[in-house]
């Protein structure tokens, strides 16, 4: 007993003096600062270095030197120009989307004021070590995981829980063992956790966690663990690119030895196998997928969304599930008076057209008696929406301002109600108003069996429609002194005031939408089933069933996997919770996008294929896990990212397949007069020239493209549906051939002609531009004729065409660009030659695009 006495006296005395600052310095040391590791990244060298070993850089280089070698200087400046120029491109964007994937930065902590050497010191709150103690004050941003030693307070944990009613503390027993089960939520407990808020009263608390130690630190750190799915987009267009150079590679070594037998020297076979290779290079493809990423995340910052992953953007349009926490996202995350009920029965709806108005005379007894039993300077989320409510309506609350709070009864844990005790200026004695749980009020003014029935029967009419009750009651009270215990008081039972968190107006017509285009929303709050449900039900959210989490954690995977194709609302659920449905509705193959806030959102913001954080009022580990910011809190704006999605797919295929038509169109233009023993019509310069091109027409012109008709309106794509699709890669090759033969033609009948070969060469290619204009516009949408495809609105594609009109015409027609590549005259009846190969191209593809259909989607 002795020692057990010795024990508590030393217990006492380190509470009341703290650390010393020299264990301070020695802890901080051993266990390290109270924030969270910095996540490394890729230098912009190595950055560098990737970009440097891409196939098109090489070919470029080579054929510059080749160029150098021959003593042809001036088409060796510009290649050179070409490859510095999309390196350095290529460059910036990958540092820049390098920099947005950092999974987490710096946790950011708050100051804290707590006790070294028995003085308070204000600290930094990285500084802050287990065992001091912590001094909090109402209004403090808690700065490390501790246990309430001494006290009275309620913390905000919706950082940890995503519920913003604030939770009752109350101090450990010094003479009882510490509780093992160190949850955030729930009342009556005596941890405290960092980055919550203490919104009520003040104490003083042990530290016992920090740093990637605490629960905040764990969530944090377990984003490590989590790896997002690879972008699968990035992958296949990388595939194909491969799949190509090597083609290439081994198409150029063939052309080099043609050439070299048919007794050309080496530099020029070598000029013409690189040429060639270069055709065949689509290069555009990673590019263009570059180009429409950042395109795409500028598109959605207009729609106050901001992109953090780009793997996100091509995600948008394969969800199929859309995961939506509760409060602030569903709701506006303020608590507000619903409605009153006063004890003969008397309801008023906040809800009702005339409750903006005045409020009835009988109400005003009920809202001036909450409004005392609140806080005289109010934070807790309830206090403010009584208070606000009744300073609007002018409840006769002028008495918090003119008389003193002289004591406040705070809520224990046999007694779940706050007192508050007014001494009046005007008159002598006291006004005494009470709120808190209705069997407690109940309590204190001794209701008789029948009026609690009564009062029962009120309550739960108020938690069927997912209202949060706080039952009122007053006195006065005239003696001098106050009573201990406010069972002293005569109490009358005054009413009920059911607050909730209002529904957005948008959100109704949002989840309609998603239901339209076959994206499920499924609602996942920490909040009571009861409050969940009447939620779901006003969003349009399936509300026939609703599970629990502690159901949650009693089911097998297998289990959990079943009942989340049946259920799409969870209630009481925790971050492991959350975790645990993201990943199951994976397993059962679905495309998910989580929405979220708080650090217990971070883990399943991560997991998710699309994480959604609030901007707004989100943490930064929300942020900084998510792929996606929501910059207005809306969630509108989630629906309207995935109408955005789906556009920037659809254009990126149309964008795609152009390109692989094009391709075609060149690598046969280029082989073809290898293997007919033909003058050459492209070099490695005029193929860099119709990259400059085809680049902007594919970034600029069809990413600006207008979505189609139907893009809301049909079910997300499948995982499994490729980029190009065998049925469109093999139409989009068969516009490539025709394009090709059309030309070959023209250049053939042209040398027959006597035409020389630099003007030959200048028809062909004047029919190559005109060529390319034309598969421009049949790949424009799937679906439209080519009248439509013709007037659908796309300003910058023609903006792109006038461009690219007016530097042919530079190479053609000013004498240093028309040496430089070798053309010979063009006068006005070669150009109407080019066009005209155009139009027949595109006459031609239109009659066979009906044969594909909608194949070709």
């Amino acid at each position: 007993m002795m020692a057990l006495d010795a024990d508590n006296v030393e217990r006492s005395s380190r509470f009341e003096a703290g650390l010393t600052m020299d264990e301070a310095r020695k802890r901080l040391a051993t266990e390290g600062p109270n924030e969270l590791e910095r996540k490394s990244s890729r230098s912009a060298f190595a950055i560098a270095l990737e970009v440097l070993r891409e196939p098109m850089f090489l070919f470029l280089v080579c054929a510059g030197g080749i160029y150098v070698i021959l003593g042809e200087t001036s088409e060796a400046i510009v290649l050179c120009l070409f490859a510095t120029t999309s390196v350095a491109i290529a460059i910036v964007q990958e540092f820049r989307s390098e920099r947005v994937l950092d999974a987490l930065k710096e946790l950011s902590s708050p100051r804290a004021l707590v006790i070294r050497d028995g003085e308070r010191r204000r600290i930094a709150g990285r500084d802050v070590v287990r065992g001091d103690i912590l001094i909090i004050s109402e209004g403090d941003r808690i700065a490390a995981d501790g246990l309430l030693i001494e006290g009275d307070l309620s913390a905000d944990e919706s950082l940890l829980t995503g519920e913003s009613v604030a939770v009752r503390k109350v101090p450990v027993d010094r003479d009882a063992s510490v509780p093992i089960d160190r949850k955030p939520g729930g009342d009556d407990t005596p941890y405290l956790f960092s980055g919550t808020l203490a919104v009520r009263g003040q104490g003083k608390a042990e530290v016992v966690a920090t740093g990637g130690r605490s629960e905040i630190g764990k969530i944090g750190a377990s984003l490590a663990r989590i790896e997002p799915e690879p972008p699968r987009l990035k992958a296949e267009i990388n595939s194909l690119v491969r799949m190509f150079s090597i083609i290439g590679v081994a198409v150029c070594s063939l052309a080099f030895l043609l050439q070299w037998a048919s007794g050309h020297s080496v530099l020029p076979a070598l000029l013409a196998g690189i040429s060639l290779g270069m055709a065949m290079l689509p290069e555009e493809f990673p590019l263009v997928l570059t180009v429409f990423t950042v395109m795409g995340a500028w598109r959605l910052s207009r729609a106050q969304v901001l992109t953090r992953r780009a793997a996100a953007i091509e995600a948008l349009g394969e969800a199929t599930v859309l995961c939506t926490d509760k409060t602030g996202t569903l709701t506006e995350n303020r608590m507000s008076i619903a409605e009153l009920r006063l004890q003969t029965g008397e309801t008023f709806g906040a809800s009702q057209p005339e409750a903006s108005g005045s409020l009835p005379t009988q109400f005003h007894r009920l809202i001036r008696a909450g409004a005392l039993a609140s806080q005289p300077t109010p934070v807790d989320a309830m206090d403010v929406a009584i208070v606000d409510f009744a300073e609007a309506r002018s409840c006769g609350t002028e008495s918090r301002n003119r008389d003193v709070l002289e004591r406040t009864y705070g809520m224990t844990r046999k007694r779940l109600a706050v007192v508050n005790a007014w001494r009046a200026n005007s008159t002598s004695g006291f006004k005494i108003a009470a709120k808190g749980a209705p069997e407690t009020i109940a309590n204190l003014c001794g209701l008789s069996a029948a009026e609690y029935a009564g009062v029962s029967t009120m309550t739960d009419t108020m938690a069927r429609e997912g209202l949060r009750m706080l039952a009122i009651a007053e006195a006065t009270f005239s003696e001098r002194d106050l009573p201990l215990e406010p069972n002293a008081f005569n109490f009358q039972f005054v009413g009920l005031i059911g607050l909730a968190d209002p529904i957005r107006a948008d959100i109704a017509n949002a989840v309609s939408e998603c239901r339209a285009a076959g994206v499920r929303v499924v609602m996942i709050t920490g909040d009571y089933p009861t409050t969940a449900l009447a939620i779901a039900r006003k969003a349009g959210i399936d509300a026939s069933r609703v599970v629990s989490g502690p159901e949650i954690e009693s089911m097998a995977a297998a289990a959990l996997g079943r009942k989340i194709r049946e259920c799409s609302v969870f209630a009481r659920i925790t971050p492991a919770d959350k975790l645990r449905i993201v990943q199951a509705l994976q397993s059962n193959g679905e495309i998910t996008a989580m929405i979220g806030d708080g650090v217990n959102d971070a883990p399943s913001l991560k997991a998710a294929h699309i994480g959604v954080a609030m901007g707004g009022r989100g943490t930064d580990v929300a942020r900084e896990a998510a792929a996606l910011v929501l910059l207005n809190d809306n969630f509108s704006s989630v629906v309207t990212a995935i109408r955005l999605g789906r556009r920037i797919f659809d254009n990126l295929r149309k964008a795609t397949g152009f390109i692989a038509a094009i391709h075609v169109q060149i690598a046969g233009v280029a082989l073809f007069p290898i293997i007919a023993g033909l003058p050459p019509i492209l070099g490695p310069l005029h193929i860099a020239f119709l990259e400059l091109i085809i680049d902007p027409v594919c970034s600029i012109a069809f990413e600006n493209e207008p979505e189609e008709s139907d893009v809301m309106s049909r079910p997300p794509r499948s995982t499994k549906a490729p980029l190009l699709s065998l049925v469109r890669l093999l139409w989009c090759l068969l516009q490539g051939a025709i394009a090709f033969a059309l030309i070959a033609c023209l250049y053939v009948t042209s040398l027959r002609y006597g035409l020389p070969a630099d003007q030959a060469r200048s028809l062909s290619f004047g029919a190559m531009i005109a060529s390319s204009v034309a598969l421009v516009i049949i790949n424009r949408s799937f679906d439209n004729v080519l009248f439509g495809s013709l007037v659908r609105p796309n300003p910058m594609l023609w903006a792109v065409f006038t461009l690219a009109t007016a530097i042919f015409a530079t190479t053609l027609y000013w004498t240093p660009a028309r040496a430089l590549f070798d053309f010979g005259a063009f006068h006005a009846h070669d150009a109407l030659i080019s066009v005209s190969v155009g139009v027949v191209l595109l006459i031609i593809l239109e009659l066979l695009k009906g044969i594909f259909d909608r194949p070709i989607r």
